[in-house]
């Protein structure tokens, strides 16, 4: 088994190239690509509730991004195809969840699955954070989160949210994507490398189209 850098890498080497950007040099793409694969993101599952409408998935973008005890804050970007994106737009809150290390299946209900056509949450006993957001109940830790600002960056948006409050569950590791790579059997794993594929067809067309309209404003 390679290290969790190699198992990252094989995942997320792209569709497109940097080396394919006219601003790139081949030895700058490779050193941005490393200096990527240095590190093992968590994952999380994104949870939002708009009315009766309610969906979640899985991201790696979510990092907290205040010091301060009392004005804590999270930073999240979710791909404006989802339909947790649209829940979230709607309702301006969502919530997040760290999951136990061995807890894959929770990968696949909300990392495979589209919010467009299923309900993700049905058959489970969720219960409902303060705030309002779908509480996914094997978490090992949750924040409760209100969207504050958001950042169009093309294909998706950025929010930075205050965190109203939070849990601890469970203790021990919580799942990594190196973990959901390392744990992945071999069909998972294909259906994992063909999805994120299709998300990097999606996403480079969002973001060549975002770069044109505003280079030209």
């Amino acid at each position: 088994m390679g290290s969790d850098a190699e198992l990252i890498r094989g995942l997320t080497k792209s569709a497109f190239p940097m080396r394919d950007h006219p601003n790139l040099t081949p030895q700058t793409a490779a050193a941005i690509e490393s200096v990527f694969h240095l590190y093992d993101p968590p994952l999380w599952l994104v949870t939002s509730r708009a009315g009766e409408r309610r969906g979640g998935l899985i991201a790696n973008s979510a990092t907290r991004v205040s010091i301060v005890a009392e004005l804590p804050r999270m930073l999240v970007a979710i791909a404006k195809h989802h339909h947790t994106w649209e829940l979230i737009e709607s309702s301006g809150r969502f919530a997040l969840h760290l999951l136990p290390s061995a807890h894959l299946d929770a990968v696949w209900r909300f990392g495979v699955a589209t919010g467009h056509v299923t309900d993700k949450l049905a058959g489970l006993d969720l219960g409902e954070t303060p705030d309002g957001n779908p509480l996914y109940p094997e978490a090992a830790a949750w924040l409760d989160c209100r969207v504050e600002a958001r950042l169009d960056t093309g294909d998706r948006t950025a929010y930075l949210a205050e965190i109203l409050g939070g849990r601890t569950l469970t203790q021990g590791p919580v799942l990594t994507l190196a973990g959901l790579l390392r744990g992945a059997p071999p069909e998972r794993r294909a259906e994992l490398d063909r999805l994120y594929a299709k998300d990097q067809a999606i996403d480079a067309a969002a973001i060549q189209a975002w770069r044109r309209e505003t280079r030209r404003g």
